[in-house]
């Protein structure tokens, strides 16, 4: 068991007050907060470690390679990945896709191949395959949700056919909250000779993840919803991907040998690793994978369980909120709307006098909210370090904002 009170010392900021009320951080989905460890890691890093990597071989520069560098084994650890070669540090999972998509889609890929993703991806893992639409004229395969918002993965892989070279697929829905069954679709994919390249954003965040387990081609993550820095994060890429991908960006680590009349590449990762890296940003990623891990996937797994069974019956006690998705298993990720006129940013509004902090808007999800019918919604997401007094507090602002728009 998880001593709540203990981590949520860990985290400066949850001791802060918003409009006079102490703080509900609720929009974890979108960004999670940082531990004290983070903190102190990037305060240190710059303070007295820091200095560029890999190029130079005074003190300091050995010091941040070797630390930036052991960050590589802690994403491999934490993604249960075969090799840290197989481990390409980005600034996100943004940068990881558009990697895939330059790196892999552009060169494999050509007119009338097909991608298949859901309706429920975030715009990350569709603008790339537009990109690829655009310029090359890939086909565009979409899967639709059931009425309960879960993902049927049979779907999924009806939907690959002949002429399908990809499928992209988020592991969880960060509108729904929806748990996709990736192994089963990767699987399927390898059997086709189809791409499986997973949004692991919200999911790695939430519960266990083992890449060999999935059998998937490409997993991306980003650290700062991994309680790490913004602008870092990873891509998890198969070996034999990687040998199939040219760079994405040039210059830097990425070169082996540079010549007037031509160059070679680095080999893979380094390869897809070019200029000056987000070196603290990395290394605090570390920090923060090493914090989740002592903590426990499993251990935060099963306290999110809890939580989000407990704001599920909460919620379904205001017969006035309408919440979007309610698949088996769902991730402690709640979007909802409430009946009437009022918007998700006049709710948001509301909340916020309470210091509850939630996220309005469609999240990044337009052709979910076409899906659902609906412009926006408000979001509750929670981490490891909300608790249900907190949910409590959240049901109270529900009231007073449905009472106001009464």
């Amino acid at each position: 068991m998880l001593d709540i009170d203990k981590i949520r010392a860990d985290f400066p900021i949850l001791s802060r007050e918003v409009n006079g009320k102490p703080l509900v951080y609720l929009d974890n989905g979108a960004s999670a907060q940082k531990p004290r460890a983070v903190i102190d890691t990037i305060t240190r890093t710059y303070e007295a470690e820091y200095s560029n990597v890999h190029r130079g071989l005074h003190y300091l520069s050995n010091l941040a390679t070797d630390n930036y560098e052991a960050v590589r084994g802690k994403v491999a650890r934490f993604l249960n990945a075969g090799t840290e070669d197989e481990i390409i540090f980005t600034s996100g999972t943004t940068e990881a896709l558009n990697l895939i998509s330059y790196g892999w889609g552009a060169v494999h890929l050509q007119e009338g191949d097909e991608i298949v993703l859901s309706v429920m991806e975030h715009h990350a893992n569709i603008v790339p395959w537009h990109f690829l639409r655009e310029r090359l004229g890939v086909t565009l395969k979409w899967v639709e949700i059931e009425p309960d918002g879960s993902l049927d993965p049979q779907a999924v892989i009806d939907a690959m056919g002949p002429k399908t070279r990809m499928v992209c697929i988020t592991h969880m829905s960060n509108v729904l909250g929806t748990v996709v069954d990736v192994a089963a679709i990767s699987k399927a994919a390898r059997d086709r000779g189809v791409v499986s390249v997973i949004d692991g954003s919200q999911a790695a965040v939430h519960m266990p993840v083992d890449v060999q387990a999935i059998g998937c081609d490409f997993y991306a993550i980003t650290g700062h919803k991994l309680y790490g820095p913004s602008g870092s994060g990873a891509l998890f890429a198969r070996m034999e991907r990687q040998k199939e991908m040219r760079p994405f960006l040039g210059g830097g680590d990425m070169i082996r040998e540079v010549r007037r009349d031509g160059i070679t590449y680095n080999d893979p990762p380094m390869k897809f690793e070019a200029g000056t890296p987000g070196i603290v940003q990395t290394i605090g990623l570390g920090t923060a994978l090493d914090y989740m891990m002592s903590l426990g996937m499993e251990n935060i797994a099963a306290h999110e369980r809890a939580l989000a069974d407990y704001a599920t019956e909460r919620l379904k006690g205001l017969n006035w909120l309408q919440v979007q998705g309610n698949a088996p298993g769902k991730g402690a990720i709640f979007s909802f709307t409430l009946d009437g006129a009022a918007h998700a940013h006049d709710i948001s509004t509301i909340l916020d006098k309470k210091g509850v902090a939630v996220r309005a808007g469609q999240h990044c999800a337009g052709p979910l909210m076409e899906h659902l019918g609906v412009s926006a919604t408000c979001r509750a997401s929670l981490a490891v370090y909300n608790t249900k007094s907190e949910i409590d507090v959240l049901i109270e602002a529900l009231e007073l904002a449905h009472d106001l728009f009464a």
